[in-house]
């Protein structure tokens, strides 16, 4: 890949965007993060991934020198819906994905970090939607999912002013999990993603896919699909696994089935 690196260690695949010297998200980008994630769902020994930026930022939004080269507003439709799709992939992707933030997260970037189950940011990152200073509006779902982690009043007023927000702030927001200084960022990244790891992918799987139910509302349905998914994976391997060594006293030893 061009724009990509992608490195599998301890169960846990890096996706490291390398495109100097922002990162900027162009069509080209996103399309690697799509086959990326195909990669990585079809290796059985990853079950969980990071994703960061190398150089100063995470990614410092998308390629806005790209949008002079698209004709007309089908064509910038065309390129919302290709961000939209794949970041719709990796909020319902079935193992755990966390973004490592630094420097920036801004538009495109944040978008891209919003899609992700976990977000750990360095205290001094900036993130932020700044689309309307240059008179545009988000385009990859990031007026959908800012208000879902920061409430209607906090995103309506990140849009319409276009500051960006501290690491710090995000994590009082809703916006991140956790602020570290910058340089324990990674570091904690991969602790959290090995923790991740221990689990069994069978029951990571089903607990992503019950999340997604009440992300958007669906509390019955939701709840109805966790009554099916208890029943299998208490029957499931490691499910019984996992009480024996319970009972046993012992830790389990869980096998992915």
């Amino acid at each position: 890949m061009e724009f990509l690196k992608i490195e599998i260690e301890n169960k846990v695949a890096t996706i490291k965007l390398n495109r100097a010297p922002a990162n900027a998200l162009s069509t080209s980008v996103i399309e690697e993060i799509d086959e990326a994630l195909d990669q990585i769902e079809n290796d059985n020994t990853v079950k969980v991934v990071v994703i960061l930026g190398e150089g100063r930022f995470f990614s410092a939004g998308a390629d806005i020198k790209e949008f002079t080269e698209v004709p007309d507003e089908k064509g910038f439709a065309k390129l919302g819906k290709k961000g939209q799709d794949v970041f719709n992939r990796i909020e319902q992707f079935s193992k755990p994905v966390i973004a490592a933030i630094h420097g920036a997260a801004l538009g495109g970037g944040l978008e891209l970090a919003m899609s992700c189950h976990i977000r750990l940011v360095a205290e001094d990152a900036k993130l932020g939607l700044p689309e309307l200073t240059l008179g545009l509006v988000p385009g990859f779902a990031g007026t959908q999912r800012l208000p879902q982690l920061v409430g209607v009043p906090k995103a309506c007023e990140m849009l319409l002013s276009s500051n960006p927000i501290t690491g710090k702030e995000a994590v009082t927001y809703g916006l991140a999990n956790n602020a570290f200084p910058a340089e324990e960022l990674f570091e904690k990244a991969y602790k959290m993603a090995e923790s991740f790891s221990e689990k069994s992918a069978v029951s990571i799987k089903y607990t992503l896919e019950l999340l997604n139910y009440a992300k958007h509302g669906l509390y019955e349905k939701g709840a109805e699909k966790e009554q099916e998914l208890f029943g299998k994976a208490f029957k499931s391997f490691d499910g019984q696994e996992g009480i024996s060594a319970f009972i046993e006293k012992r830790k389990p030893v869980f096998q992915d089935r």
